[in-house]
């Protein structure tokens, strides 16, 4: 669906500077110095409307929280809930990932979050989906041993590359199912707009948390739907 242009989108953005981040690459290396502490890093990539990346900040006032957002318009109603609920451990990036490098060091988040990414559904876009193996080989080198990639989708189809994707990696799959609300996994307590939305249809939710691997562990194991 295509979002309508918000009046005065720019102007109304600068006014909550205090959570938008400006200058994402130059802070590569620095983020814990940017927070100003030594809480875990966690990052969202896509973070829409914002309803899951504001909950996760309220329920985790321990970790601090990156979400990139490219569309402005959309972004906008993120940083609207952020300052209605009043956080404060969370910044939000004005940028589409393409190289997750481009952000972060080596080892320097411990979990990315991936929900309800652009299914890309032409084989020739296969490269731009977040889950395909050069951005699972990117979130590996950024993520520190331990810490775990979480996916969410509506898509069969991506769901099932995802899964051809992941078992070429060196990940550990810890969680993965084509039915989410019809498990205990702690993943279905915090939703997204779209997520809501679609359960509230009887829409199958697709999900798997992969966990990242110290060099000398070895291979992962395969993911089962």
């Amino acid at each position: 669906m295509r979002q309508r242009r918000v009046k005065n989108e720019e102007r109304r953005l600068s006014e909550h500077h205090q959570y938008l981040m400006d200058d994402p690459i130059d802070r590569k290396g620095n983020w814990q110095q940017f927070f100003g502490n030594e809480k875990k890093i966690f990052a969202e990539f896509g973070c829409g409307r914002g309803k899951f990346i504001v909950t996760m900040a309220q329920q985790h006032p321990d970790r601090n929280y990156i979400a990139f957002e490219g569309k402005g318009s959309i972004l906008l109603r993120a940083l609207e809930k952020a300052v209605m609920e009043g956080v404060n451990n969370i910044v939000f990036v004005k940028k589409y990932i393409v190289d997750v490098d481009t952000y972060f060091d080596r080892n320097e988040l411990f979990g990315i979050y991936l929900n309800f990414c652009d299914p890309w559904p032409k084989k020739r876009h296969a490269k731009r989906r977040l889950t395909h193996t050069r951005h699972l080989v990117g979130y590996q080198q950024v993520v520190t041993p331990g810490g775990c990639i979480e996916f969410k989708t509506d898509s069969d189809d991506l769901f099932s590359f995802t899964v051809n994707e992941v078992q070429k990696s060196d990940m550990k799959v810890l969680e993965s199912t084509d039915n989410l609300h019809s498990t205990n996994f702690e993943a279905k307590y915090v939703t997204t707009e779209y997520e809501d939305g679609f359960h509230k249809n009887g829409k199958r939710i697709y999900y798997c948390r992969m966990q990242v691997q110290d060099d000398r562990e070895g291979g992962g194991t395969l993911l089962k739907k």
